[in-house]
């Protein structure tokens, strides 16, 4: 088995930080299973996060994972919102909702000082972060700590530029990938590449252990990603449907249907691209749409009607976050999909 030393787990094997359907439930289970469990922590208040890390850190002993974002937050551009609310009025109107209804929502807020004031008192075993990474003061104080520092990178140029500014090891994003990309250098979609081609490249490039992300979830692919040179390999969309994540029934059922075979980069959600299950929303509008605000502003507009769809059992308005691969999503334990999937490091 390759050594897992640098991430500090029994497996080199990172369960991938998923905002919206998991929490400390979840990466505790992981944790005690072997592999590297995850806290996200982008749309967290203070007080949630310090919450969070503490029913963690009384459910394992073990090394954990805290995500966050280091994307720019962008200035409200009112033209744009009003372009997008009249995108999305039709709906509105269908619905029997008001754009009076929209109100800014909890966004997802990247780190900063204030948040690094929380996490310093639990100084976790490893960081990660997507969009780049933090302020070099900011990455200073973290490694202080003694944390290692992980960050998400979907291109080769990308991956060096991670490497040059202090990450220790890089997660490599294939194309596959459920939720958000971790794209920061370019907006450009044509840039990106599945898993198995991308983690050789990036292998290649940099002097770092690599680790690989995306469509992973089965024995066979945990294999696939060591074979082409990953020292460790995340997954998500696997997790989803175990019975310590928080994915609501809605999502769980087109998750585990054929639905799930057809999966999207879509802006519509959060203004940003991310991967999900194609619906309503996005078959009308278009899978990725200009008039979208930046990221994370649009996704105030769209919160009135994913509530009033999902109280009628309808998923046409719900980021159906997933990756390419669903096929193992499956109410399964963590701990028994955590020790199942190891068996692919060994193979």
């Amino acid at each position: 088995m390759p050594n897992p030393s640098f991430l500090g787990s029994t497996f080199p094997l990172i369960q991938a930080p998923m905002a919206g359907v998991q929490g400390h439930a979840l990466a505790a289970a992981v944790c005690n299973a072997g592999g590297l469990g995850s806290i996200p922590a982008a749309m967290l208040s203070l007080e949630a996060l310090r919450n969070e890390l503490t029913q963690l850190t009384a459910l394992t002993h073990k090394p954990y994972n805290v995500n966050f974002f280091c994307h720019t937050p962008p200035q409200p551009d009112p033209q744009c919102e009003a372009g997008w609310q009249q995108a999305l009025s039709p709906f509105y109107e269908e619905l029997g909702l008001s754009l009076a209804d929209i109100v800014p929502g909890p966004g997802r807020a990247p780190f900063s000082e204030a948040v690094a004031d929380v996490v310093e008192a639990f100084k976790p075993a490893v960081m990660s972060f997507h969009f780049g990474l933090p302020p070099d003061a900011l990455l200073t104080r973290v490694k202080s700590w003694g944390s290692l520092v992980l960050a998400s990178a979907t291109t080769v140029e990308e991956a060096l530029w991670l490497q040059a500014h202090g990450a220790d090891a890089i997660i490599a994003q294939g194309l596959e990938a459920g939720g958000h990309r971790g794209i920061f250098l370019s907006d450009d979609l044509t840039t990106q590449v599945g898993t198995m081609v991308l983690v050789p490249q990036i292998v290649r490039a940099v002097r770092v252990p690599v680790i690989a992300a995306g469509g992973i979830a089965d024995v066979q692919g945990v294999a696939a990603a060591m074979a082409v040179g990953a020292s460790a390999v995340q997954i998500g969309t696997a997790y989803m449907c175990c019975p310590e994540a928080t994915t609501s029934a809605l999502h769980r059922a087109v998750l585990q249907s054929a639905d799930a075979r057809q999966t999207a980069l879509t802006n519509l959600f959060t203004g940003r691209p991310a991967r999900g299950i194609m619906n309503r929303l996005m078959r009308e509008l278009g899978t990725l749409s200009p008039t979208a605000p930046a990221f994370p502003l649009a996704a105030s507009a769209i919160a009135p009607l994913r509530a009033r769809a999902e109280s009628l059992g309808r998923t046409d308005f719900t980021p159906l976050w997933s990756g390419q691969n669903a096929s193992q999503c499956q109410p399964v334990p963590a701990a028994d999909l955590t020790r199942a999937l190891a068996d692919g490091l060994v193979r």
